[in-house]
C-alpha cells in the first residue's frame, strides 16, 4: 500500500489555540507546522516527548550538564560526509545531463530513419511517367467511362 497522509483533529481552548499560533508565528511557521513537528518528534522518540517552555529546557539541561545548550540542539556534520554529499550530488547533475544527451540523440536517430522510411515508398504516379508511348495505361478501380457502351 502506498503511503498516505492522514488527518488528525485537535480540539484546544481559545486561549491554547491563540498560544500556538503565537509560537507558530515566532517561529515563521504555519499552526500544521506546529502541529506535524510534535507528532514527528513524538514518533521519533517512541512516545516519549514532554512539551515544556524553551527556558525551562535551557535551565534544566544547562544545571545538570554545567553548560547552557542552545534549543533545538545542533548535530555536527563531517566535512567528508558533506564532500561525499556535494561529490554525488555533481555526479547526478552530471548523468542527468548525459541522459538529456542521449535522448536527444536517440531524437535525432529516430526522425533520420523516419526520413529514410519516406524515401523508400514508392509512388504509382511516379512509375506511369516511364512507361512506353505504344502501351497503353490501364486504370485499376469502380469508375470506367460508361460513353462507350
Amino acid at each position: 500500500m502506498g503511503n498516505k497522509n492522514k488527518t488528525i483533529s485537535f480540539r484546544v481552548s481559545q486561549e491554547k489555540f491563540e498560544t500556538l499560533r503565537d509560537i507558530a508565528e515566532e517561529r515563521d511557521i504555519s499552526l500544521s507546522a506546529v502541529f506535524r513537528d510534535y507528532v514527528d518528534m513524538l514518533v521519533a522518540h517512541d512516545g516519549q516527548v514532554e512539551v515544556v517552555p524553551e527556558h525551562e529546557v535551557s535551565e534544566s539541561s544547562g544545571s545538570a550538564s554545567g553548560t547552557a545548550e542552545t534549543f533545538p540542539p545542533k548535530v555536527e556534520v563531517p566535512k567528508s560526509f558533506v564532500r561525499e554529499h556535494e561529490r554525488l550530488e555533481l555526479e547526478a547533475e552530471h548523468l542527468r545531463e548525459q541522459l538529456e544527451e542521449h535522448k536527444r540523440y536517440v531524437t535525432k536517430l529516430r526522425q533520420e530513419l523516419d526520413e529514410a522510411d519516406q524515401e523508400d515508398v514508392v509512388q504509382l504516379e511516379d512509375l506511369d511517367g516511364e512507361e512506353e508511348e505504344g502501351e497503353p495505361s490501364y486504370r485499376i478501380g469502380s469508375s470506367f467511362d460508361e460513353s462507350n457502351f
